[in-house]
């Protein structure tokens, strides 16, 4: 008797959670759907909640120690407790809220090199060892972030990599502990004054944020620096604007003055 305590506080021969989603894809401020099964195993439990969390990978600076963690950052409850007999199954369907901020995984088909996302479920069991379950999902950009991708892009600008760097940015109104910074190698016509191109989304649901930082190369004489650019974008009007010449505008602006540009 004492063995089979010891087995169920283990897990052993306990509930089992599986996630399927209709579609793993996605965009920032659109759903996931798809149910929760849960299976019960040689015993009855008592679930204390079942719960979905959308995590990804982070970068996190400390000191002169860099290193990558797992972070959650949006969670819904699915259902409170209930009882689970053994064998019984339970099909929860749900309809989980991804934020507007969340990163961007995917683009034109291509996967953002450096950039991982998925759905974990969290099964709770008193007093046992918990379940769980994670799922890819592919996040796509809003129209408005293809647009300025697009027109990046179309200057000559080839994506390099992509990742989710934990703080907060000077200025910009950020409701998650990170941010992305989505790297670009230079185009032909800039790449004798700029070693690198990075940007930043921020958004809601009315606008978006974009912040560039463009990594300078340094001369005989001069020392490389970064210039900074922000500005903001409604969803609305993102269609309205030249993007290709309007960021060549600002990049050349950002090259020929000494620091900030917008």
């Amino acid at each position: 008797m004492v063995f089979k305590r010891l087995m169920k506080a283990m897990g052993v021969g306990g509930p089992s959670v599986e996630t399927v989603l209709d579609n793993p894809n996605c965009r920032p401020g659109g759903q996931l759907e798809g149910r929760i099964q849960v299976l019960g195993g040689d015993h009855q439990v008592d679930i204390e909640h079942v719960a979905l969390g959308l995590v990804t990978r982070v970068e996190v600076e400390s000191g002169d120690n860099d290193y990558d963690t797992t972070q959650e950052f949006h969670r819904q409850r699915v259902t409170g407790a209930f009882r689970l007999e053994p064998g019984q199954r339970h099909d929860l369907p749900f309809r989980f809220d991804v934020p507007w901020e969340t990163p961007v995984t995917e683009l034109y088909g291509q996967h953002l090199h450096g950039m991982t996302m998925g759905l974990r479920t969290e099964l709770e069991v008193a007093r046992a060892v918990d379940s769980s379950d994670l799922d890819a999902v592919t996040v796509h950009p809003l129209p408005a972030q293809e647009r300025l991708l697009e027109a990046l892009l179309r200057l000559g600008f080839r994506f390099a990599r992509a990742d989710v760097e934990r703080g907060h940015l000077y200025g910009v109104r950020q409701t998650l502990p990170f941010y992305q910074e989505i790297e670009f190698s230079p185009a032909p016509q800039y790449a004798r004054s700029i070693n690198q191109l990075e940007v930043t989304f921020i958004a809601d649901a009315r606008q978006m944020q974009v912040v560039l930082e463009v990594d300078k190369r340094g001369g005989v004489f001069t020392e490389g620096r970064d210039a900074f650019g922000r500005f903001t974008v409604e969803h609305a009007t993102a269609d309205h604007t030249d993007w290709t010449a309007e960021l060549d505008t600002w990049l050349r602006q950002s090259l020929s003055r000494r620091g900030l540009f917008s």
